[in-house]
C-alpha cells in the first residue's frame, strides 16, 4: 500500500450495526488504526466536534438525523471544528438526482453500496490524490462540484503501490462476504 494510515482519524456513521462493523474492519485492513463511530448524524455530530476525524464516511439514511443534514452541519455549523474535512457519503440509493443532491449538499466523494473494499479504498485515495478546492457562495458550501475530464493522468496505474495489494483486497473481500453472510442470518 502506498499509503500509511495509521495515524489517520475516520468518524463512521451508519446506523446498521452490523454494516458499521464491516466498514470498520475493511478500514482495518487497510491500516487504519483509529476509527471512531456513530449510529446516526445527530450522534456523529457531537462525535466530529469532540474528536475533529481527519476523513467521515457517513450513510445517508438515518434517523434522527440524516447524512445530508450531518454534511450541512459540518459544513455550516459554527461549531464545526473542521467545515473543510472530506467526506464520503454512503447509499443503496445511487440514481443520478441523488447523487448530484450530494454533490449540492458538500459530499466530497460518493460511494454505492453494496461497494467493494476497491470501491472504498478507490474513494479514499480520490480523496488523498486529487483534493478539490472548496467553494463558498450564498447558495452552497463545499468541494468544488466540477469534476474536470481530460485532466491528470488516465493511463494504468504507474507503481504497482499506486493499488492497493491483492492479499489486502483479498483479505477485504473474504470480510465482506463473511459479515454479508453474517448479517443474511440476523
Amino acid at each position: 500500500m502506498a499509503y500509511q494510515f495509521s495515524d489517520v482519524q475516520i468518524l463512521v456513521v451508519e446506523d446498521m450495526l452490523p454494516i458499521l462493523g464491516l466498514t470498520k474492519s475493511v478500514l482495518q485492513v487497510f491500516g487504519f488504526k483509529n476509527l471512531v463511530s456513530a449510529k446516526n448524524g445527530e450522534e456523529a455530530f457531537k462525535v466530529f466536534c469532540e474528536h475533529n476525524p481527519d476523513l467521515v464516511i457517513t450513510d445517508w439514511i438515518m434517523e434522527p438525523m440524516d447524512g445530508l443534514e450531518l454534511i450541512d452541519q459540518i459544513r455550516e455549523n459554527p461549531k464545526s471544528p473542521n467545515p473543510y474535512v472530506p467526506i464520503i457519503l454512503m447509499t443503496g440509493y445511487s440514481n443520478r438526482v441523488r447523487v448530484e443532491s450530494a454533490r449540492d449538499q458538500g459530499v466530497t466523494e460518493f460511494l454505492a453500496k453494496p461497494y467493494t473494499a476497491r470501491d472504498l479504498y478507490n474513494r479514499i485515495v480520490q480523496i488523498i490524490e486529487n483534493p478539490r478546492q472548496f467553494v463558498k457562495t450564498q447558495d452552497f458550501f463545499g468541494p468544488d462540484r466540477r469534476r474536470r475530464k481530460g485532466e491528470g493522468y488516465g493511463g494504468p496505474q504507474r507503481r504497482q503501490s499506486d493499488e492497493i495489494s491483492d492479499e489486502q483486497e483479498q483479505a477485504a473481500e473474504k470480510l465482506l462476504k463473511q459479515m454479508k453472510n453474517d448479517t443474511k442470518e440476523i
